[in-house]
């Protein structure tokens, strides 16, 4: 025992900087190790000869005894001064080689990997073994982790682990704090987020669902990793460190998105409200296994409690959004019967909400949002209501969100419809509703809303569509088509008068539905066709029957041959500005 504190004292008292300044400007884990492993050999055979002392079981004059051991003592402080020392300074001065990213590439490498045994000569060999598959930055790394294993072996084995576990939470919790702050997110208190106005909320918001991903799988998941390697000969300090140095850092980082929860709810916040839900539910897991210390449940309830809390404002929001289309007190009538405001409005907002259906279905499926549609086939006829909407047979998990983006589908068109009654003419009034709903139609067959409603949404509502483009010729247009009738014509005077008839007709109702407009081309081609196939073919006949009744100096004053008449139709419908114009 006498030669093990001579042994110990020889390398211990070498690297003491009270004694050797050497020993103050040169760091023990220089790039052999050998004096480092040599100086831990050393702590343990101090240690080793310390309990031998200690022991009573072992004879020997007890001045002696106490003498030999104090003396082992003051060696064993000193060992432990210089080791503190190595491991501030190795935790301080290689920020760069224990970054999070650093780490969890390292973690990856089996060779090495944080379930290791110890340090020691078998590390190094290990890491050097390694050396072909790994980078600079990764060898690194493993090298001073390993040396830090080493170390907190050591002054945990002699009962110097306090000292050591202190410098630990110092160093990495600043360094879990300034991340994060690099990452964008600055803590905030809920009262301090709840007066923030929309667009710097919205800012932050962007900036946190950016950083989200990184903070869990990198810098929180490289902490684990360092935590458990550097520590993973105690249980219970790795698993208190790791607490103390993030427990609160992610409580803080991941009740913001609860406290967004928290803030007045409007429909523009919705998709923000999603996202962040978007990304806690993915990042679920991966917190369930980073924190799932006893000690760090409260970080995995926070990500839970944050989602709740997150679903309820998704469920009200959608609520206020359903409640703004249906008191849309708007009076002012699209010119040409064109696009309602409201309509577009709506879709964008229907349309983007269809791109976060995994997180609608999330939300809808906890069953808390119980009530049913009011809205039946009675309300709007030609338009299903939820509970009549066609799913698609692999969408069954789907189908409360199919059928709370169906119920607000119907929500607008039921709005449109009540809204088509501010036009006095009949006729603008159909054509409104026909191009609203071919609106909606292209939207839904254009995005995902139409994978999620169904097959059959889609071409019953163009149908639909088609329907009131039919009623709008035949208010419109039907006047005109009645009078390009030549039955029944026996005399020039009646086929002057019939043709007269139909010129006034055909004019008055070119000037009716000058302003129309019909913005999407495949609708308004199928109307144009449709509105030449009701005149000109009758008016052709007329036509040709005035020429064979009609002298030519009468037929000079007929205004247009049927040519003339398809041209002018062909040319409707275009802008409210250049359509319908008359030669």
């Amino acid at each position: 025992m006498e030669e093990n504190i001579n042994a110990a004292q020889s390398i211990i008292l070498k690297w003491d900087e009270n004694t050797s300044s050497y020993a103050k400007l040169t760091p023990l884990f220089h790039d052999d190790r050998a004096e480092a492993r040599q100086f831990l050999r050393g702590v343990a055979e101090l240690q080793t000869a310390m309990l031998y002392f200690v022991s009573n079981e072992h004879g020997g004059v007890s001045v002696y005894r106490s003498q030999a051991l104090a003396s082992a003592q003051k060696l064993m402080q000193t060992a432990m001064r210089r080791l503190e020392r190595e491991f501030y300074q190795i935790l301080s001065s290689n920020r760069d080689q224990l970054d999070p990213e650093s780490i969890s590439t390292h973690s990856s490498h089996s060779s090495i990997s944080m379930t290791s045994d110890g340090g020691g000569d078998d590390a190094d060999e290990e890491i050097r073994a390694a050396g072909d598959f790994i980078s600079e930055v990764e060898h690194t790394s493993a090298l001073v982790m390993a040396d830090l294993r080493d170390i907190a072996d050591v002054m945990i084995s002699v009962g110097y682990g306090k000292e050591c576990v202190q410098i630990y939470r110092v160093i990495r919790k600043s360094i879990v704090d300034e991340s994060l702050y690099r990452l964008g997110f600055e803590n905030h208190a809920p009262n301090q987020i709840q007066k923030l106005e929309w667009e710097v909320l919205d800012l932050k918001i962007k900036t946190w669902v950016s950083a989200a991903k990184v903070a869990i799988k990198t810098l929180f998941y490289g902490e684990r990793i360092l935590c458990d390697h550097v520590f993973g000969g105690s249980e219970s300090i790795r698993e208190s460190c790791f607490a103390d140095v993030t427990k609160e850092a992610a409580l803080q980082f991941l009740g913001f998105s609860e406290s967004v929860a928290k803030t007045k709810r409007s429909p523009e916040k919705l998709f923000r409200i999603l996202d962040l839900y978007n990304t806690i539910s993915d990042l679920l897991p991966d917190i369930a296994t980073i924190f799932s210390f006893e000690s760090t449940a409260a970080v995995r309830s926070q990500a839970i409690t944050s989602l709740q809390k997150l679903s309820e404002i998704a469920r009200s929001t959608l609520t206020d959004f359903e409640a703004v289309i249906q008191k849309d007190a708007s009076k002012t009538p699209p010119s040409g019967a064109g696009i309602h405001p409201l309509t577009r409005y709506a879709m964008i907002y229907i349309v983007s909400l269809a791109d976060y259906d995994a997180a609608l279905t999330e939300i809808f499926s906890e069953g808390t949002n119980k009530a049913q549609s009011s809205l039946t086939d009675s309300s709007y006829e030609g338009i299903p209501s939820p509970s009549t909407t066609s799913f698609s047979s692999d969408e069954g998990i789907r189908s409360s969100v199919a059928a709370k983006l169906a119920r607000l589908l119907l929500v607008l068109i039921c709005k449109l419809d009540s809204k088509a009654g501010i036009y006095k003419d009949g006729a603008m009034s159909y054509l409104f509703l026909a191009n609203n709903l071919w609106f909606i139609v292209r939207k839904v067959k254009e995005s995902k809303l139409g994978f999620i409603l169904g097959e059959e949404w889609e071409p019953r509502h163009a149908e639909t569509a088609r329907q009131y483009t039919r009623s709008y010729e035949r208010v419109a247009w039907g006047r005109v088509a009645a009078a390009a009738v030549a039955e029944g014509i026996a005399s020039a005077g009646e086929a002057w008068e019939r043709m007269r008839a139909f010129n006034v007709a055909f004019e008055e109702a070119m000037r009716s539905q000058s302003e129309c407009v019909i913005a999407d081309e495949e609708l308004r081609e199928e109307v144009r066709t449709s509105i030449a196939g009701m005149i000109v073919p009758g008016y052709r006949i007329l036509y040709d029957k005035g020429r064979e009744t009609l002298k030519d100096s009468a037929m000079n004053l007929v205004r247009y041959a049927p040519d003339d008449v398809r041209i002018l139709v062909a040319d409707l419908f275009e802008n409210a500005a250049g359509s319908g114009r008359l030669s």
